[in-house]
């Protein structure tokens, strides 16, 4: 029997085959972090594509971590200063990282290795830390995973 999902305050979208799922308070940058890793991977030939913002329903399904959309926010996400914006997204997708924006004054030069962090009691993902003024995150989280995105 499947997991129940867990409501969660956090963006998730989908680059290729990769699903990353962006943590952190309000206005600590998630949307606007995801926003800029759809954008970049457009030029690159990508298929990027937004799960949720603000409202992710999580929840294990055998050996994958899914993340869903609830339905009253499908292809809606928050640019913050701008508005809410209408793009193209699924409904749901497997994640495999999460994404933490920091601030870069008071942020860990150097953050722990192989570090993971607990999304549920039950649901554990491998962390990204992240400059939250990066001028290229998917650059970085592509460095960082040491993998191409498609």
């Amino acid at each position: 029997m499947p997991d129940e999902a867990t409501n969660i305050h956090a963006t998730a979208i989908v680059v290729g085959k990769t699903g990353l799922l962006f943590l952190g308070p309000s206005g600590s940058g998630k949307s606007t972090l995801a926003f800029s890793c759809l954008a970049a991977a457009k030029p690159l030939g990508l298929n990027a594509m937004l799960v949720a913002d603000d409202r992710v329903l999580i929840a294990k399904r055998e050996s994958s971590i899914i993340a869903e959309c609830p339905p009253s926010i499908a292809g809606l996400i928050e640019i913050r200063y701008t508005g809410i914006v209408r793009i193209p997204y699924v409904s749901k997708a497997e994640m495999h990282f999460a994404i933490l924006p920091v601030d870069p004054a008071t942020a860990d030069r150097l953050p722990p290795e192989d570090e993971q962090i607990d999304i549920t009691d039950s649901i554990q993902l491998p962390l990204i830390r992240l400059s939250a003024t990066s001028a290229n995150p998917l650059a970085v989280i592509t460095a960082k995973i040491g993998a191409r995105l498609d």
